[in-house]
């Protein structure tokens, strides 16, 4: 992708800092963000709100492309303040979209597998009910929902991403993606390693590069106003989890158990077929190696 104006909403945060770093230097790249302190060389800073139509309704002018990463990303955040967490993913999204119309803008947007809730099956397909089990979730639901049918209601061009568990260089603590930078923090303190609930529960953790390429493929395919999961096809048991970050960092750290977290869901795999055939989109990062990669970051 080059020679195109981009904006990337979260642009200081982790999976859109990594799509801002990697689109600067080829295109005109700026960032809408609460904080958007030391953005990547090449990309400009805005500080605003998704919340606040005229910040959105301003920073869309002249605008090719919207990658919209802003959102608040924590489940469990999102069980204690189910109204926030709604004015932020669902209104704020809105907000984006809506302006967009206006400017004629493809929009690129983050949706999430919460939204299939506890899966009846996995890997997930795209077709699979749709269920969501936490604010979060539903709120990531109306965004998806409405990213199509502004494609079909206004033939404004968009793309929904379902992202799974996405890791990498540059993320902070926080749920099941967050979670490994935890894990690795832990086993190099040689601190126990807490595992919430008995440790079955599977994740597809698929790495921020991947993630990255998957947007990219989708602010230039021809498949428009459909949603496509992001993952690797593959998941891992979060005990596995803890014992490969164990082994990695060669830790004698005990591996313990605290209660489940509220919202949770037991397993939870991508079915990419359809980003393979539609986006050309095919994971190249395993896990032991992208968690090599945050080892070597650190």
């Amino acid at each position: 992708m080059q020679h195109k104006s981009v904006l990337v909403t979260g642009g200081a945060g982790f999976i859109g800092g990594h799509i801002a770093e990697r689109l600067a230097g080829d295109n005109q790249v700026a960032i809408l963000d609460i904080r958007p302190e030391q953005p990547a060389p090449g990309v400009d800073g805005i500080e605003g709100d998704i919340r606040d139509e005229d910040t959105v309704e301003a920073t869309m002018q002249d605008v090719d492309v919207v990658f919209h990463e802003a959102a608040m990303v924590s489940v469990a955040e999102s069980v204690a303040k189910p109204k926030e967490s709604h004015a932020i993913n669902a209104t704020g999204t809105l907000n984006i979209l809506e302006a967009a119309r206006q400017h004629d803008a493809r929009v690129v947007l983050a949706s999430s597998a919460a939204i299939y809730g506890d899966p009846e099956e996995t890997p997930v397909p795209e077709t699979h009910p749709l269920d969501p089990t936490s604010p979060y979730g539903l709120d990531k639901l109306a965004t998806d929902h409405y990213a199509r049918l502004y494609d079909d209601l206004y033939d404004l061009e968009t793309a929904a991403l379902r992202y799974f568990n996405v890791y990498g260089p540059g993320q902070t603590g926080g749920d099941y993606a967050g979670v490994i930078e935890v894990f690795l923090e832990q086993a190099r303190n040689g601190d126990p390693i807490t595992v919430h609930g008995d440790g079955t529960q599977t994740r597809d953790f698929v790495h921020v590069d991947d993630v990255v390429r998957a947007n990219l493929l989708a602010a230039e395919t021809d498949s428009v106003g459909r949603a496509f999961n992001v993952g690797t096809g593959e998941s891992v048991t979060i005990k596995r989890l803890a014992e490969l970050i164990r082994d990695a960092v060669d830790s004698d750290s005990e591996i313990v158990h605290a209660e489940p977290r509220e919202g949770d869901i037991q397993h939870s795999c991508a079915d990419i077929t359809r980003a393979q055939e539609e986006l050309g989109y095919d994971p190249d990062i395993g896990l032991k190696e992208g968690l090599q990669t945050l080892i070597e970051s650190r």
